[in-house]
């Protein structure tokens, strides 16, 4: 198993599913479908990794079916798996993908708005440049309908403001300005740095206390956090690089109990997401 093709599916399906477990699963779904081929059947195949693509789409495509499905029932909001920068020198079991604006919360969200198949249209076209031709394959429809799907997505995309993200630098200059502000205290300087119509998101997979609907506006969303920082004793944040730029882990007795991504517009925070479900936390373990 070349462990670059590895990180080039699990990235894949990563973006596609929101999860490291269901994007494992894909993997190695996709796997074993290759390896129940004949001999003759592996043999034929030209391109492997093109092949190995479409195939990880179309097990993705089936398990977004799924995904929706369970996600009815899940308790409160429901938010993408934050991953952290990959760390030179530490293991990575993960085959950390590139941590970039295709894999950013903001992103991800969105995506998560679209249908099984325009999903996997925009993420195999826009993210992994495969042909439309191909598409068609893995979706069952004709390629003109594909580059339909697609561009459905990025309009979507471009109505929910994500098209043109804030810049790496920029983002991170807000953090430390929300992080400030958040450490002392100080509810006026809080409201400067938060969007009047912010809104926050905190995922607890009904596995702990979390806001089961979102938070909206600057002062109900600066009087929350202010008073769960008041709560939080013995709990440290650190920064730590994400697909969104810096984010911020919550440690409790050296273990991340949550992860605080930011989305930043106009150089104020317009979204908090808050990820609390133990089970979303697994890449976090140092």
């Amino acid at each position: 198993m070349d462990p670059s093709e590895r990180r080039h599916l699990f990235g894949l399906a990563y973006r596609m599913l929101g999860t490291a477990a269901d994007a494992e699963d894909a993997v190695q779904e996709t796997y074993l479908r290759y390896y129940r081929l004949s001999d003759d059947e592996r043999a034929a195949i030209r391109e492997p990794r093109a092949w190995l693509t479409r195939v990880a789409g179309r097990v993705c495509l089936d398990a977004l079916g799924s995904a929706r499905r369970r996600r009815e029932r899940y308790v409160g909001e429901w938010l993408p798996e934050p991953l952290p920068a990959h760390e030179p020198g530490s293991p990575d079991p993960l085959e950390q993908v590139s941590l970039d604006e295709s894999v950013s919360t903001a992103l991800l969200v969105v995506l998560d708005t679209l249908t099984p198949a325009e999903r996997v249209a925009y993420v195999l076209h826009e993210v992994f440049a495969v042909p439309y031709a191909q598409i068609a394959e893995v979706v069952g429809r004709s390629p003109d309908a594909c580059r339909q799907l697609a561009a459905s997505a990025r309009r979507r995309i471009r109505e929910e403001g994500r098209a043109v993200p804030t810049p790496r630098d920029r983002h991170d200059e807000v953090v430390r300005a929300f992080v400030a502000a958040c450490r002392g205290g100080d509810l006026a300087a809080l409201l400067t740095v938060l969007d009047p119509a912010v809104a926050l998101r905190s995922d607890g997979g009904g596995l702990v206390s979390a806001a089961r609907r979102p938070v909206l506006g600057a002062d109900p969303v600066a009087r929350f956090l202010l008073g769960a920082i008041a709560k939080s004793h013995g709990t440290t944040v650190t920064e730590r690089a994400t697909g969104d730029g810096t984010a911020l882990a919550l440690e409790r007795d050296g273990v991340v109990v949550g992860v605080a991504n930011l989305g930043v517009a106009d150089g104020v925070v317009s979204d908090v997401w808050l990820v609390l479900n133990p089970e979303k936390l697994g890449a976090w373990v140092r």
